[in-house]
This record gives structure tokens, C-alpha cells and sequence, in this order.
């Protein structure tokens, strides 16, 4: 999460995620919870993509699961932006910092998290925009009839 002001992101807890395809379980229920408990103003979630810009498999997992839970949170907005490398440079980082490869894994995904909201928050400081894009709820289709 960040400060009041937007300047700096900090951790907050990592949130196992039991199925990449589970869209209603505990780590759902426990983000719409934070986001309540933290009076959060968005939420945003890395959108994993190739070095090249493309999307595949993972991408679209995390578009299946943004859309869930920003109906979840509503009228929270949800925001994805690009995590391009955000993993490389959590391991770098805490590298750097002194802790062992194979403990990095007890903290990578929180590094991530913390370096996806601060290139986030540091994006909308410089353009004055935010960036990446808001997940847009779609509105259930339903079936028309003749009449």
C-alpha cells in the first residue's frame, strides 16, 4: 500500500494464491477485506508481459481474476499496469540487500508488489496521469427475447 500522499509503497502481507483460476477464494475475500480495513482509493495489480509487450496464458489469467475482484470491490477502482521485470529486480534487490538466494522466494512476491505500486505511484507523479488501465466491469450478457 502507500502513504496518504501517493509517494511511497510499502508491504502489507503476501496472499497465497491456492488456483490461478479460483476467482472467489480466500485471497479475494482477504484483498476486498484490506482494501475496506486500509479505506483503500485503487487497487492496482501487475499484468504480466513479455519483454515484447505481448500477452499470453498469465495475462490473461490476471485479467480473469482483476475483473473479479473489482466487482468484488466496487466502486473501488481497479487499475493493471505493466510488470515487466518487477520480479527480476525484486531478486536483484534483495540480492543486494544482503539475503540469501534461496530465502529470497519468502519475500519476492512482496518485493514485486511493492516495486509494481511505486513505478505505479512514481509514473502518476511524473505524467500526471495514472497509468496502466482500469479494469472495466462488464455487464453480464443477457439473452433477448423475440418481441
Amino acid at each position: 500500500m502507500s502513504d496518504p500522499a501517493g509517494v511511497l509503497a510499502t508491504p502489507v502481507r503476501t496472499l497465497p494464491r491456492a488456483d490461478a483460476e479460483e476467482l472467489d477464494g480466500a485471497d479475494m475475500l482477504a484483498l476486498a477485506e484490506a482494501v475496506t480495513e486500509h479505506e483503500a482509493l485503487e487497487v492496482v495489480v501487475g499484468l504480466p508481459r513479455s519483454l515484447s509487450g505481448e500477452e499470453g496464458p498469465a495475462a490473461a489469467s490476471v485479467r480473469r481474476y482483476a475483473v473479479a475482484l473489482a466487482r468484488r470491490i466496487a466502486p473501488v477502482p481497479v487499475r493493471l499496469v505493466d510488470e515487466r521485470l518487477t520480479t527480476v529486480d525484486a531478486h536483484r534487490t534483495l540480492h543486494e540487500s544482503g539475503r540469501a538466494g534461496r530465502r529470497h522466494r519468502e519475500v519476492v512476491d512482496q518485493a514485486a508488489a511493492v516495486l509494481i505500486l511505486q513505478s505505479a505511484l512514481d509514473a502518476e507523479r511524473t505524467a500526471g496521469t495514472a497509468p496502466g488501465e482500469i479494469v472495466a466491469l462488464r455487464k453480464p450478457r443477457h439473452r433477448r427475447t423475440p418481441g
